[in-house]
């Protein structure tokens, strides 16, 4: 996985099965255990989301993603590292987009969502969203 140095047009949020995420979307989201413990809304570039779905997410029947454009949070993202320390980028990762809004994910920050389903791996989701999931 190359990284990239420009900026991204879009991030990621990827929230599990359990949370069901309905349209039209609500101000805000439920959050999460981890992002409520962090402080801060975990999310991933489009180069990040498959490590993210198989490591994070392997056992999961589906996940929702919500596609967020970068221009609209830029002022209240921080690079780090996946435990929102500020430090080097883990191997062939980079550091991941954290949402520091005051937990606030919702219709005003998402631009799109889609229904991913594990298939035995996420390989064919992820391949059928090559045209939505891009950098």
């Amino acid at each position: 996985m190359a990284l990239v140095d420009s900026e991204p047009r879009y991030i990621y949020k990827i929230i599990p099965s359990t949370s069901p995420v309905r349209e039209p979307l609500p101000e805000f989201l439920p959050v999460s255990e981890l992002d409520q413990n962090s402080g801060f809304i975990h999310l991933s570039t489009a180069l990040q989301v498959p490590n993210t779905l198989k490591f994070f997410f392997k056992d999961e029947p589906l996940v929702y993603i919500l596609r967020i454009e970068y221009t609209t949070v830029v002022h209240h993202v921080r690079w780090e590292s996946p435990d929102g320390k500020v430090c080097g980028p883990r191997p062939g990762e980079g550091l991941f987009p954290h949402l520091y809004n005051g937990l606030k994910l919702g219709k005003d920050q998402a631009e799109s969502i889609a229904i991913w389903q594990n298939d035995g791996g996420w390989d064919k989701a992820l391949n059928g969203a090559k045209p939505w999931l891009v950098y």
